[in-house]
């Protein structure tokens, strides 16, 4: 990781996709639960059921979390360019094309001020595309991986990362009748029974038909607007053109390789936040404590040298976070993230004073 963008990189996957704890429910039937007074745990177990599904659509996702103003008066630098495309994810609103058929073709397209960002799969071929910095990087996936993540988190992603802490740390609201992007949906609130988190409640709507998690809505507590919100705005169902899944980098573009296909033994199959992924680590992925909605991950010694900043990267640092005991800290309405004097970084959505009882 370059050291000019080590703090969005850090902050960015944690905030949204890390506000929750991961993975999916598997005890009841998956199919849809059109017509019926479903129970939350069939709106729940019916998620299961859309993987296979076939979709184009457009997302629009918000977010208000509370993040510091990226400093100004630095000249332009590339710190504040690298900071401010990636906390502007996180700090605006923005909109995404979505084309998914089936579990291992997908394609999403970020759009922002005239840049493109794209991450395409094919099986297991993985293009990410950013037309700004003309870079594209293609990754060959191990079998049965999954997608890596884009700019832009999912009704789906979240679904995925609430729904492990439903039991028994979580009470669950029975099934509302809505409609989201035209389609009728079921919606379901999550709301954590600890007092030691910083969520207050997710809100999921599921699709009655397909089981396709259509708007996901996460809330901070004491805060009245949603932290982050991200739903479809348009959804059509049916399999997108195939050329849709082919990419071809530019010939001006610069080109990185990875051959992740032998790495399905090494997890592989799990993001490197997934709590599920404790084991079989290589050194540089986290490690967890605490359950459910107070989960804290924690990356090794090293991870981040604050002594070998720049003038841009520690300036940066001194307006993005605050001191506290042992290192310094930001915390949004959502999340906390605490970077140790000795390069350790924790996150979670929970206090500071969490993180720095964790690293202690």
């Amino acid at each position: 990781m370059k050291k000019s963008a080590w703090l969005p990189a850090i902050i960015a996957p944690v905030v949204v996709a890390g506000a929750v704890a991961a993975p999916m429910i598997a005890n009841a039937s998956s199919d849809p639960v059109a017509g019926t007074n479903p129970s939350a745990a069939d709106v729940i177990a019916s998620i299961a059921g859309s993987s296979d599904a076939e979709y184009s659509g457009k997302l629009v996702q918000t977010s208000d979390l509370g993040l510091p103003e990226l400093p100004t008066g630095s000249g332009g630098s590339s710190l504040e360019g690298d900071a401010s495309d990636t906390l502007g994810l996180l700090t605006s609103s923005h909109t995404a094309r979505v084309y998914v058929d089936g579990p291992d073709k997908q394609r999403v397209q970020v759009t922002q001020q005239l840049a493109e960002q794209d991450v395409v799969r094919n099986g297991s071929d993985v293009w990410t595309w950013d037309s700004k910095e003309r870079t594209a990087t293609h990754v060959t996936l191990p079998k049965d991986a999954r997608t890596p993540k884009s700019g832009t988190t999912t009704p789906s992603d979240i679904a995925e990362q609430a729904i492990d802490a439903i039991t028994p740390s979580t009470t669950v609201s029975k099934p509302k009748d809505v409609r989201v992007a035209g389609h009728d949906a079921w919606q379901i609130t999550l709301t954590p029974k600890s007092t030691g988190t910083l969520v207050g409640s997710v809100r999921l709507a599921v699709d009655q038909q397909t089981g396709l998690p259509l708007r996901a809505t996460i809330e901070a507590k004491g805060q009245s607007d949603p932290a982050v919100e991200v739903g479809f705005t348009s959804l059509q169902y049916g399999a997108p053109a195939a050329r849709l899944f082919d990419f071809t980098p530019p010939s001006n573009a610069t080109v990185e390789t990875k051959d992740l296909s032998d790495a399905a033994e090494h997890g592989a199959e799990h993001g490197a936040g997934d709590p599920h992924h404790r084991h079989g680590r290589t050194g540089d992925e986290p490690t967890f404590s605490g359950t459910g909605w107070t989960t804290i991950a924690e990356l090794p010694k090293g991870t981040v040298d604050q002594s070998a900043l720049g003038d841009d990267a520690s300036g940066l640092l001194d307006q993005l976070t605050r001191s506290v005991d042992g290192g310094r800290a930001v915390q949004t309405s959502l999340v906390s993230v605490y970077l140790t004097d000795d390069g350790r970084v924790l996150a979670g959505a929970v206090p500071v004073s969490a993180l720095v009882a964790a690293a202690e």
